[in-house]
């Protein structure tokens, strides 16, 4: 009896990607006073005075604006870290989560 071998010539390729960044989109409402999306977009997002007020205008103006771009998990918490402050101040501010 003989044992037979196999001999498996396999070349198996790694394919490592990174992970896809996602852009945090805020929509413009005639509610949602402009001071308060300064103040969200400082806190928040981290922008300075200058910049908030510059995307407020944006949004004002042109009816969105992007506010950010984060791994997923990062625009995702944002995103419901901005939107319960607004519920909570009782305005209907909306974000929109899109792929770069």
């Amino acid at each position: 009896m003989s044992i037979a071998e196999v001999k498996i010539d396999e070349k198996i390729k790694q394919e490592i990607k990174e992970p896809g960044k996602f852009k945090i989109i805020m929509i413009n409402d005639n509610q949602t006073p402009m001071d308060f999306v300064v103040d969200i977009l400082q806190r928040i997002f981290r922008h300075s005075h200058a910049t908030a007020e510059q995307i407020t205008l944006t949004i004002h103006t042109e009816g969105s604006a992007i506010v950010g771009t984060y791994s997923f998990e990062v625009a995702e918490q944002k995103s419901s870290e901005a939107l319960a402050l607004s519920r909570a101040n009782g305005f209907p501010l909306q974000l929109k989560i899109e792929a770069e």
